[in-house]
């Protein structure tokens, strides 16, 4: 299963951005779907994650900026990123978990990741 993520860029500090990515590949089912980031110098963390019915989870650090999003027929997650602070800047990755068709073998795979710069 493959991810192609889009939608990194530059921007100010208060702007917007919103990032896309789409599964492809064998795909039975998906799960979860989150996005996770990497700044640098520092570990990856999760941003936010929302699972196949629709529930979500966000980092104490994007609540009420950072609204997580899915279409299930597109296998695509979305992430909308509101009121931009220099401390998001990082790459964001998205992640996948779920069922390979035919082999049913679960799989957990990672975009390429794209880079959000906020400049203050």
């Amino acid at each position: 299963v493959q991810l192609q993520a889009s939608g990194g860029g530059l921007v100010q500090a208060g702007g917007s951005l919103r990032l896309s990515c789409a599964a492809s590949g064998s795909i039975l089912s998906i799960n979860d779907m989150g996005w996770y980031r990497q700044a640098a110098g520092k570990q990856r963390e999760l941003v936010a994650v929302i699972s196949s019915g629709g529930s979500t989870n966000y980092a104490d650090s994007v609540k009420g900026r950072f609204v997580i999003s899915r279409d299930n027929a597109k296998n695509t997650v979305y992430l909308q990123m509101n009121s931009l602070k220099p401390e998001d800047t990082a790459v964001y990755y998205c992640n996948t978990k779920g069922y390979e068709r035919g082999t049913f073998r679960r799989f957990d795979s990672w975009g390429q990741g794209t880079e959000v710069t906020v400049s203050s």
